[in-house]
């Protein structure tokens, strides 16, 4: 008996969320990245403490969802996995241009791209890939995708804000291994600023509000 895997193309659809309202007041759009085992619509709830009336959320929705847990009530997404990673890559990326094009975002105000745990390698993929030159690039608690270069990101200027957030706690990073990390992003990424917050593997909020 011969195994064959194939390939088939088909037309999908998922959901995003998105936190407050696009007005003429909105100053900062902020395009938010959640990480392995979140749903967009809980993330996104972790930015409630911003100004409603100048910054607006889009979170999109990992598209690979599980139960979480042995009684099978709590939902988790994950991004990426190891198996079939370039093609499923690829349909993540379609599916972020799919929001872009949805949402319009207006060229008057600040875009910020925006990955945290997980999040951080999609993020990372799409702005390399598309040549999104947003004004602040925040990466939080995520590795950086071992295939980018700094030639994948040559098209960023001096004046995009580059910003790595870690907590001092985080039980996923060993000290040599974040040290060592520093390293090969800022060879990739010249401008980034390394920060930490006193808490673990967490979105902190206080010190993402440092940075703006």
């Amino acid at each position: 008996m011969n195994s064959e895997e194939k390939k088939v193309a088909y037309q999908a659809s998922n959901s995003y969320s998105t936190l407050n309202h696009l007005t003429e007041n909105t100053k900062n759009v902020w395009l938010v990245f959640h990480g392995i085992g979140y749903l967009s619509r809980y993330f996104i709830r972790l930015f409630e403490s911003l100004n409603a009336e100048e910054n607006y959320f889009i979170a999109p929705q990992a598209p690979s969802k599980y139960y979480k847990g042995e009684d099978y009530r709590r939902v988790g997404s994950s991004w990426l996995t190891k198996e079939n990673t370039k093609t499923e890559t690829e349909n993540v990326l379609n599916y972020i241009d799919a929001i872009i094009e949805a949402e319009k975002i207006p060229s008057n105000t600040r875009f910020i791209v925006l990955g945290y745990s997980q999040g951080v390698s999609i993020a990372s993929r799409w702005v390399a890939s598309r040549k999104i030159n947003c004004e602040d690039f925040i990466l939080i608690s995520g590795g950086f995708p071992k295939e980018l270069h700094k030639e994948d990101f040559t098209f960023l200027t001096n004046t995009t804000k580059i910003t790595h957030i870690v907590g001092e706690k985080d039980p996923y990073f060993e000290i040599d291994k974040v040290e060592a990390e520093k390293i090969r992003v800022q060879q990739i990424l010249p401008q980034i600023e390394f920060r930490t917050h006193p808490g673990g593997h967490e979105l902190d909020i206080k010190s993402l509000k440092a940075v703006l």
